[in-house]
């Protein structure tokens, strides 16, 4: 605080002691909460009751059992609890979707794969102190598994339709232990669906940073190359379409534009990227992926 204070020139007046000194004084609409992930469900036990809504930044929560909990007090206190991923508001994501699901471009799902990470949180540069959280099996729940794990399970719960996997395997590494000695820094997570498989491609060891989407439909491919371009391919077709995606409506170009949508029931986030549906679902695949990577089997979603 007292950096913050410092450097931004902060008066003392905008601090307080406790979140809850703060939301009874200042009365906000919703809490941005994109702190450690094991203190979400202490954010949200303290603003539901108060009838403030939460945003949390991706994931959920830590565990299925904490999820549950944030879920239940949500309902209970009926305040809208969301979380945010950087992919949701990609143009190239939410014309993939477009083509797949209301426009059949490809045809049923068959295979999707995602391709999430960078070159490691210190390579990149990370803050200090959230280095030091992420990379705390306590606080986050896992390395590259969950950072990057979750962007995948996310879009493909969204692409089936807020359907679970049948079932979760998981593979972890830890290439770099002398940087890492206490989570893993490479996963990969197949999720098994009834007509379709996922694969979820997470790592702190991309040669560079990546996020990207493909999805292979029985008549056709689309991959969502990054953030702005897709490419495509058509069955029988010998070359690939490369363009452009239409800028996104101001409810679905960024997290604060969708939270205001959201708070004047403008969207009503079911089964969206966003929604706490989707997230439980989430919550549970990363879960399944920890367990699986531990004990080297498969393991079957309830």
């Amino acid at each position: 605080m007292d950096r913050f204070k410092s450097r931004f020139k902060l008066a003392d007046s905008l601090f307080y002691p406790d979140l809850t000194a703060l939301l009874k004084k200042k009365k906000p609409d919703v809490v941005l909460a994109y702190n450690a992930i094991s203190d979400h469900l202490a954010v949200v036990e303290t603003a539901a009751p108060l009838g403030v809504s939460v945003m949390v930044e991706k994931p959920l929560a830590m565990n299925v059992k904490q999820a549950q909990k944030m879920a239940e007090l949500a309902k209970k206190y009926k305040i809208h609890l969301l979380t945010n991923y950087e992919t949701t508001w990609y143009p190239s994501n939410q014309e993939a979707y477009l083509n797949i699901k209301e426009k059949s471009s490809i045809g049923p799902i068959r295979k999707m794969i995602v391709h999430d990470g960078h070159q490691g949180p210190k390579e990149i540069g990370v803050s200090k102190e959230f280095l030091t959280w992420l990379t705390d099996p306590n606080k986050n729940g896992a390395g590259a598994l969950v950072d990057f794990g979750c962007y995948g399970a996310n879009l493909m719960t969204w692409l089936m339709d807020g359907q679970a996997p049948v079932s979760v395997s998981a593979i972890t590494h830890q290439i770099k232990k002398d940087v890492y000695p206490k989570v893993d820094d490479d996963a990969t997570i197949v999720l098994e669906y009834a007509d379709a498989t996922g694969i979820i491609e997470a790592s702190w060891n991309w040669p560079f940073s990546i996020k990207d989407l493909e999805v292979f439909g029985k008549t056709g491919y689309i991959q969502a190359v990054n953030e702005q371009n897709l490419r495509t391919k058509e069955s029988g077709k010998s070359e690939y379409s490369i363009y452009k995606a239409k800028p996104l409506t101001t409810a679905y170009a960024n997290h604060l534009g969708y939270l205001s949508a959201v708070l004047k029931n403008e969207i009503q986030p079911v089964n969206d990227l966003s929604s706490l549906e989707n997230n439980l679902i989430v919550v549970k695949i990363l879960e399944a992926a920890k367990t699986s990577a531990k004990t080297g089997k498969k393991v079957f979603i309830k």
